[in-house]
Parts: C-alpha cells; structure tokens; sequence
C-alpha cells in the first residue's frame, strides 16, 4: 500500500509543483525556498544536536510556542528545527521565535517521498521528530521510524478526520504503529487515534492553554482601542470564505444601539483573502479602514487617527492576533458559521473577552463545550443570531465583564500541558 502512495506521489508531482506556482501568484511566498520542498537545502550545516518540530502553518506554529520555549530552555545545548508547509506559518514562526537566534532555523518539509525523506534528515540528523497537532505522512514516518523516534503531539483527530483517514486502511494503521509517542489533548482524540494503531497514546491536554500573551502584543491592541476610542468593538477573529458575507449582511440589519455606534473588527483567517474581504465590506456600502493603513501616530496627533467615522476596520496584518483580542470587547472566532470545523478560542478566552462561536465546532469541540459550559463562551446558530447576541453583551458592560471573569478563569484551569508533553518527550530525546 505505501509503495503504490509514493507512486502516486511522484506521478502527481508535476501537478503540486504547478499548483505551487499558481498559487504563488495571490502569495508568492509560496514560490520561495521551493527547492526545499524537494528536499534540498544547500549551505546548511549539520552538526548540532537537533530537536525537530513540524508545525504545517500558522495555528500549528503558534500552538507550537509554548513547546519550542519550554524545549529551548530544557536543551540549552540543542537547536530546534522548525519546519512547515505553508509561507505564512513559516512567517509566522519567524516573528515569533527570531528571540531564539541561532538556536531555531526553519525550513520547508519536503514532499512525502522516501528520497526526498531521507535527503531531509541527512542534511538535519535530527534526534527526534515531533509532529504537531494532526500531520500524519505515512513515508515520513516510516523513514523516520528505521532512524529517530517520532512524537505526535497536541494531537487531535474529529471524527470526521477519523473517517476520512479509515479510508486508507492499512496505510493509516502502518503509520500510526509508527509514532512512538501521541501526546493527546483530550480522552476523546486518544480513542481516535488508538483506532490508527498508535501503541503508545497519553492524554495530556492542549498546549494552547500556556501560550503567554506577549507584553507587545498587549501594548498594539492599547495603541488600537486608543484610536477606536469609546465605540463597542466585536472582532470577528479567524473567519472563513463565506462567513465575512454573512456577518456584513446582518450587521447592516443590526437594531443601532443607545449609545455610540459599535466597530466591527473583522480579521480573516487567511492572508490572500484579505483584498477579497475589504471589497464585501465596500460592496455592502459600509465605510471601511484597513490595519495596514493605520499610520502609528504619536499621543498628541491621536486625534486625528481615530476611527470616529469607521463601521468596519479590516484586520489586515499578521501576528496580531492577540492584539486584535486585547482591543475587541466581544469575540466571535470564526470557522465556526459554516461546517468548516472552527478556531481555537483559548487566545481571547486568556484575556478575559466573551466568546461567541458559530454551530460548527467539531475540529474543537470539547474544549469549545467547556468554554461554553463554564459560561465563557455563547454558542449562536447564525449570523443574525451573532451579531444580536453581541449587541446585547455590548450594551451590558455588567454582563461582559463576568462572562469575561469565567473565560479567564477557564483557560487558567487547563494550563499545564506543556510540562506534561516535555516530561513525556524526555524518555525520546537523547
């Protein structure tokens, strides 16, 4: 069975080198360091004592910052190897982790051929993989299995990724036999991913919880709410192709509220979309600012940089995240609308926002039931329902702020998996 995937592997080659370019047209990263994709990455040194993470984007790489700081300060005489699929994860880790220097380099996973495999680790020799999250490549195991031990960690499987991996029978089972550790997030993906063979399954909880806010982060979303001023904020966080439609059409419906007239922050999850999503808003005859085009004026011009005239203000940057949270006063994390399986809502949970959260949760799902059942989230089944729910939080600085006390009080409960996942990689690592 494996034989035939990488056949096809190879046959499909000349497609995914050509989608790659195609795509590099809306994001050229994507047509930079393409020969690493390929397993080749000339100039770099071997030599050092390696720990690998494979974080394939954005929300993988910033799960992924606990765990690299945490192994950083464990291993002072090791580098981490940071790899992904995406530009903008590579970019992402890039903003994150420079603090590191030296001690963490990035690259490109290659494709998952057994040459390709295998020219990778020889140029790196890695003393361990650790996969995060869901990436599961049945070559890249098997090749790492005859020579270093591989971890599959802050692991999570839906049942929707679970029947769509059966498929593949023994394909699956051989790779998940092929993952010396799996540290789970919750009891539910344990059982999951014990249905793929994995031998050895330990729940550990999500490594989300310890992420900590970066003291810039909070001064970017002080300098943001200082130019939105006393106006109600709701960010729209994450959203999805579809959803930006849906929330504009019932913010233009919204019932005004008694006091100053709410923003509405939306920041999609995807940066090529981001021209795509500032035309909706304008097709919808709102008045629209874009992040990018906020110039970062000192306190005496404040004045003339508030977003006193602005409906909608386009969340257009990345690695802000947090600070778009720290300025909102409502949080909806998007996905969520449509069956497209949801965000994490831990960031805004840790800094104390009310969540709201479409029906459709299912890439999240237990911790968005805790979050809701601990009273710091509100699930809502549309977008005329969302934006009625927030205009009620925002009318009642009473009721926000104790929904806020419970999400704060409910991410600070779960913290605590990264030292458990580090405890558990001591026994690989060597």
């Amino acid at each position: 069975m494996r034989t035939f995937y990488s056949v096809m592997w190879y046959l499909a080659l000349p497609l995914v080198l050509g989608r790659l370019w195609w795509r590099g047209f809306k994001e050229p990263g994507y047509r930079q360091h393409w020969r690493e994709r390929l397993g080749f990455y000339g100039g770099r040194v071997a030599g050092w004592h390696t720990i690998w993470v494979h974080a394939v984007s954005v929300g993988e790489t910033r799960a992924a910052e606990p765990l690299i700081d945490a192994l950083v300060q464990a291993y002072p005489d090791s580098r981490i190897l940071l790899t992904h699929m995406t530009p903008t994860g590579r970019a992402t880790g890039k903003a994150l982790f420079s603090r590191h220097g030296e001690r963490l380099i990035q690259a490109y996973l290659p494709y998952d051929t057994v040459g390709m495999v295998n020219r990778f680790i020889r140029q790196f020799t890695p003393r361990i993989c650790i996969l995060m999250e869901t990436e599961v490549w049945p070559n890249l195991i098997a090749t790492c299995g005859e020579r270093i031990p591989v971890a599959l960690v802050n692991a999570r499987l839906s049942e929707r990724s679970l029947r769509r991996g059966q498929r593949f029978g023994k394909l699956m089972t051989d790779a998940g036999r092929g993952i010396a550790l799996v540290a789970a997030q919750t009891e539910a993906d344990a059982a999951r991913l014990r249905s793929f063979g994995a031998p050895n399954v330990e729940v550990t909880g999500s490594i989300k919880f310890d992420v900590v806010v970066p003291d810039a982060a909070l001064e970017t979303g002080a300098w943001l709410r200082a130019r939105i001023g006393e106006r109600p904020v709701l960010l729209c966080a994450s959203t999805r192709d579809g959803e930006e439609a849906l929330i504009l059409d019932a913010f233009k419906t919204m019932a005004p509220p008694a006091g100053p007239a709410p923003l509405l922050m939306i920041v999609p999850r995807h940066p090529q979309r981001f021209d795509e999503v500032a035309a909706l808003v304008r097709e919808r005859g709102f008045s629209l600012r874009r992040r990018s085009a906020i110039a970062q004026e000192g306190a005496a011009q404040l004045s003339d940089t508030q977003l006193s005239d602005t409906q909608v203000l386009l969340g257009d940057s990345m690695g802000e995240m947090f600070a778009y949270y720290a300025a909102c006063d409502v949080a909806f994390v998007g996905g969520s609308l449509l069956p497209l399986g949801g965000q994490n809502l831990i960031e805004p949970c840790a800094l104390g926002k009310p969540v709201l959260v479409g029906p459709h949760t299912f890439n999240f799902a237990l911790a968005t039931d805790d979050a809701i059942a601990d009273g710091g989230a509100i699930r809502v089944p549309d977008a005329a329902a969302l934006l009625s729910e927030a205009a009620r939080l925002l009318a009642d600085p009473a009721a926000r702020a104790a929904m806020g006390a419970q999400a704060a009080a409910y991410a600070q409960r779960h913290r605590g998996a990264t030292a458990r996942t580090v405890g558990l990689l001591r026994r690989l690592i060597y």
